[in-house]
């Protein structure tokens, strides 16, 4: 299990993952919304990668969205 320790054990935000043994790695279920792979080789990769996602050093630029002049209606 992957806990989340700003929430109290019994707040459902706690667990974010279950990680189970599985052929040649292991296997996530996540039970938080982090769009991130289901099979790793191991659990510390697991650790690693939640660690990544959580950073908020690791946030992308916003996207430029080019500005027009509204269109003339004829």
């Amino acid at each position: 299990m992957i806990n989340d320790q700003r929430y109290d054990a019994d707040d459902p935000r706690h667990v974010v993952a279950c990680v189970y043994d599985a052929d040649g790695g292991v296997e996530v279920v996540w039970l938080r919304d982090l769009q991130l792979e289901t099979r790793y080789q191991t659990a510390s990769e697991v650790l690693a990668a939640v660690a990544q996602a959580k950073d908020p050093s690791r946030a992308t630029r916003p996207i430029v969205i080019p500005s027009r002049p509204p269109l003339l209606a004829n």
